[in-house]
């Protein structure tokens, strides 16, 4: 009569165990757990286990499935000359796993019995010494197997462990299958603490450094249990065969959430060692940017990992050409992600056509791709055909993208970075001055945009280009009344109110010429492309120009971090004389000076317009307060810790927000 598996009234209360959720079978073992960490040669005894069960297990095959075997050709490992295995210790494990009944209630209570006999080991030492006691009786028993034919004591013993009753035909023949699925789960679990050890070993790095080990090991524990409960239900198998008991233990369960528990481990090894790759990486660059020698020494380890290396491509030809091309040159790396419109491309392509000329300049476009797979390389494809400088093809996470995260403050958004031919950063993220100051700020080191920067006289840097009339009113110190706003009709009240202002007798009597420009109106999703994106983009750069730098804020970062908190509001103006800004404001108060002309105009011939106008404003404020708020897209680079009022003298508050305008532009133009 063939062997009973357990009936299923017993299976449906027992449900309970295989289906325990990883914080109840926490709340179970941890209790068991002392942090006394008993010392013992942990390794020198999993050398042991593997050569035993690598052994074993072929032998298995060879009955069950007819499989040639070579032992011969096993490595075996060799554990250090001094070790003391803890037998005793493996022998109470070993008798709390003989002659169990079936079931999954039992192996879980078996398990709880085992962890609290071993309750001051480490974890993964509990599942060694566990796998370790099986280790000894499997072992045994295949030994016996093989030199049962030959040796009398073999044969002896072999009888009393009643190992014919598994090597005789009939019981082979009804045993086969079983004994596959047995050998199979233990090779399995030989498997899962191999991972466990691996993870103890990588535990030697910080959890900060290596965030994926922190949730690893956490999951530690758990993975021992299942490992120890599997093992109980090898053992019980094991007797159950060996017995021919009617009832034997079912291992599909066991076998099914270890598998989960394996491939679970395997992918949190394999993060594991990409993230070790990418701190020994950065530790590298890190190292090497500290005394650069050579630009090509910087750019190999920042690209290519483990001396990979790959030509780059011309995007002036498309053709593959070698990265010796890069060697003493200055360099701008171009580092983006795959989702990047045109416009980003395009602020480039005139400081690629000023450089060109310069033989010593080359820009080299790094696209940052966590994982490539066919929607990104066409992605790729698409950008790489609209870029004439170089372009690094490299269809692996590159080398150095942890040190570009976190040291060039890489979020998604494109920078630039700016290196000597020594490979010595010139410029962190030259983005930003070449959007506000295009070849002016050439050769794009630090200290040309300081010295762009600080400048009075900003104002004609960031509405360049959005009037043809305004290069000509700049040259003439006329005063320009720049305006915007999401409320249409503030705009059209304020455009009459203004126009009127310009052609007041006063006005024309001082001698004062006023220019009125609209920069636009506010909208809901408003694309960067129109003349008010490109304005609120030029302004949203020369605020980062400033500000990632370490130095102490200034009035012109005041005055455009003023004018950043308008960007959201109903209406807004700045005063400008030529390039040089007079006053900025939300749209009440300018347009309550505009309105109160009169209370001040009388002034107008006495001290001139641009005073009268700004104290006048000034003296609004301190009447009228309303909250100051400044939005940072957190994509943007180095992020200020700590911001003060533009309008008082106090720090104001952080919050974060989330924003969708239901629009992509990402790939805006390329098709």
């Amino acid at each position: 009569m063939g062997s009973k598996l357990v009936p299923s009234s017993v299976q449906q209360s027992e449900l309970s165990v295989l289906t325990m959720s990883d914080h109840d079978i926490m709340n179970h073992i941890y209790a068991t757990h002392v942090h006394g960490d008993e010392k013992f040669d942990v390794e020198s005894l999993f050398v042991l286990i593997e050569n035993i069960l690598k052994r074993a297990t072929l032998i298995v095959d060879h009955v069950a499935l007819g499989t040639q075997v070579h032992l011969e050709s096993l490595e075996d490992k060799t554990p250090k000359a001094n070790f003391n295995p803890p037998l005793c210790t493996l022998k109470r494990i070993s008798s709390e796993m003989q002659c169990k009944t079936p079931g999954e209630e039992i192996a879980h209570k078996t398990t709880m019995s085992i962890l609290n006999k071993l309750s001051s080991y480490s974890w993964d030492a509990k599942a060694v010494l566990t796998l370790a006691a099986f280790a000894l009786e499997y072992g045994d028993f295949w030994l016996l197997a093989q030199l049962h034919p030959s040796d009398q004591l073999a044969k002896s013993i072999g009888i009393l462990k009643r190992v014919p009753v598994i090597l005789r035909r009939p019981g082979l023949q009804k045993h086969r299958r079983a004994l596959v699925e047995l050998n199979n789960l233990i090779k399995a679990t030989l498997e899962v603490i191999e991972c466990i050890f691996e993870l103890e070993k990588l535990s030697i790095y910080d959890t900060r450094d290596v965030p994926a080990l922190l949730i690893a090991m956490d999951r530690i524990p758990v993975d021992v249990y299942w490992a120890i409960i599997t093992v109980v239900a090898c053992s019980t198998k094991m007797c159950g065969l060996t017995n021919e008991e009617e009832q034997v233990q079912e291992l599909s369960h066991f076998a099914q959430k270890l598998n989960i528990v394996l491939s679970i481990l395997k992918k949190q090894i394999q993060l594991c060692k990409q993230q070790i790759e990418d701190l020994e990486a950065h530790r590298k660059i890190k190292k090497l940017l500290q005394t650069p020698n050579e630009i090509m020494e910087v750019f190999k380890a920042l690209i290519y990992a483990k001396n990979n290396l790959q030509l780059l491509i011309d995007g002036s030809t498309q053709k593959t050409v070698s990265i010796e091309v890069l060697k003493k040159k200055n360099i701008l790396l171009f580092i983006s992600g795959v989702d990047i419109s045109v416009d980003e491309i395009s602020i480039l392509k005139p400081i690629y056509d000023a450089i060109r000329k310069e033989e010593q300049y080359e820009i080299v476009w790094i696209p940052i791709v966590d994982q490539w797979n066919d929607d990104t390389r066409k992605k790729f494809e698409m950008l790489k055909s609209k870029m004439p400088w170089y372009v690094v093809q490299y269809f692996s996470p590159i080398a150095g993208i942890r040190f570009i995260r976190e040291e060039w403050h890489f979020k998604n958004k494109p920078i630039i970075v700016v290196m000597n031919p020594k490979g010595k950063v010139e410029c962190p993220n030259a983005i930003h001055m070449i959007r506000v100051w295009g070849m002016r700020a050439f050769p794009f080191s630090s200290s040309v945009e300081e010295a762009l920067s600080n400048g009075r006289d900003w104002m004609g840097s960031v509405v360049t280009g959005i009037n043809p009339n305004l290069h000509n009113w700049i040259k003439e110190e006329k005063y320009i009344f720049f305006y915007g706003g999401k409320d249409k009709e503030w705009i059209q009240q304020f455009t009459k109110i203004a126009n009127a202002l310009a052609n007041d007798p006063v006005i024309k009597d001082a001698r004062v010429s006023i220019e009125l420009l609209c920069v636009g109106q506010s909208n809901k999703g408003e694309d960067d492309h129109s003349i008010l994106g490109h304005f609120w983009n030029r302004i949203d750069s020369f605020f980062f120009s400033k500000t990632q730098r370490k130095s102490e804020p200034d009035p012109v970062t005041h005055e455009i971090q003023k004018l950043l908190s308008y960007k959201n509001e109903s209406g807004w103006a700045v005063l400008s004389k030529g390039s040089r800004v007079v006053v900025s404001g939300h749209g009440t108060s300018f347009l309550k000076v505009l309105e109160e002309f009169e209370k001040w105009k009388e002034y107008v011939r006495q001290i001139g317009f641009e005073v009268c106008f700004k104290e006048y404003h000034d003296k609004l404020l301190h009447t009228t307060r309303r909250c100051c708020r400044v939005d940072i897209p957190i994509t943007t680079g180095k992020i200020p810790e700590h911001m003060k009022c533009p309008e008082c003298p106090r720090v104001m508050e952080a919050y974060i927000s989330f924003k969708c305008c239901h629009i992509d532009g990402a790939m805006n133009g390329l098709h």
